[in-house]
């Protein structure tokens, strides 16, 4: 078969670290990019970006995010969406009050404020850890969600309480606002993508990631090693809420376009993003995408399968919806915890040693 390691020798310890050693997967990667970048600007359309390229591109940012807090350091959290709302509105505060600044600056900025909240609300996590985390983290949801529906400043004073992106250019190219063409919004969104990922990626696999892994893993233990749970934790939680933020920033002002607090950044935002891991895969990259992949494609397969091609009721294919994936989510956690990315990795073993897979 094509996928083996004979012939592909490593010289140096760096080599030898790659994230991809397999020459066959560096290949594979570059090809994803190539295409991403180089053929699906050219041929995407309005329907396929807001169904399916751009919210799978911002919920993979998000779903990296949470992957760092809860797959890498062991922290859980249930705050997603409330972490979201706050990267959009501090995009949607400081779009309106630094108008002559770049929005890619807008977004980066969205992502430190939430990082500062973020670190905040994180602060617990130095007293208590699994369910009585996940109420706390729950409660900063509720809270935050109340905090932008009551203070006015927020939403400028706006008479619906809603937030609207002004319209903003990158390079001469709106990005946001009514005039944003499908192929300028998915590739704002994949460069943030690119971005994150080959900066998550680094970061788990380095001294910081081998922290939040030994907290995860026996936070006792890691203590008496050396590792400042303190540090360990605060920073977990201020770089996951960094990239939430982002995908917040970016849900508001590129994907939708204007926001009400309550309805798009509600628990159910906290539990899809959280959905998205444990199907994908606990402390996996990879499983950040496919789970974001896999909730992005379903409810679009059904509606077309179900409603489209057999005539049902759109209500009953979100119920088929949620029955499909709250199955899924038992029969992972019971025979597959790691989720699809396990799955990958074992087809992935099983071909190299292909014709004698164990």
């Amino acid at each position: 078969m094509f996928y083996r390691e004979a012939g592909d020798f490593k010289t140096s310890y760096a080599d030898d670290n790659q994230t991809f050693p397999i020459r066959f997967d560096r290949v594979r990667y570059y090809v994803v990019l190539a295409v991403a970048f180089g053929i699906i600007p050219f041929i995407i359309n309005d329907y396929w970006a807001n169904a399916v390229f751009v919210p799978f591109l911002i919920y993979a940012i998000a779903a990296i995010g949470l992957n760092i807090l809860t797959g890498y350091c062991g922290q859980v959290s249930l705050g997603t969406g409330g972490f979201m709302a706050v990267g959009a509105y501090a995009c949607y505060k400081l779009m309106t009050g630094f108008p002559e600044i770049s929005i890619v600056l807008h977004i980066l900025g969205a992502g430190f404020v939430t990082a500062g909240v973020g670190v905040l609300f994180g602060l617990p996590s130095l007293r208590i850890k699994g369910f009585y985390l996940a109420v706390a983290t729950l409660a900063a949801q509720f809270f935050l969600v109340w905090l932008f529906n009551k203070v006015p400043w927020f939403y400028n004073n706006s008479a619906s309480g809603q937030i609207s992106a002004p319209e903003r250019t990158v390079f001469g190219v709106p990005v946001t606002g009514a005039n944003t063409d499908a192929w300028a919004k998915y590739l704002i969104c994949l460069v943030f993508v690119v971005v994150l990922a080959w900066l998550a990626r680094n970061l788990t696999r380095g001294t910081l990631g081998r922290s939040w892994m030994a907290i995860r893993d026996m936070d006792i233990a890691a203590e008496i090693i050396g590792v400042n749970p303190l540090r360990a934790k605060l920073t977990a939680f201020a770089i996951s809420s960094f990239f939430v933020g982002i995908a917040g920033a970016l849900f508001f002002s590129v994907y939708l376009g204007a926001v009400e607090v309550g309805e798009v950044f509600g628990i159910n935002k906290s539990f899809l993003v959280l959905f998205m891991i444990i199907l994908g895969g606990l402390g996996s990259i990879f499983g950040s995408f496919a789970g974001a992949a896999f909730l992005v494609l379903l409810p679009v397969l059904l509606k077309n399968i179900l409603v489209g091609q057999l005539g049902w009721a759109t209500d009953l294919a979100a119920h088929i919806e949620l029955i499909i994936v709250g199955g899924l989510i038992m029969v992972f956690l019971i025979i597959e915890p790691h989720g699809l990315a396990q799955l990958w990795r074992i087809a992935k073993e099983k071909l190299r040693l292909w014709p004698f897979p164990h």
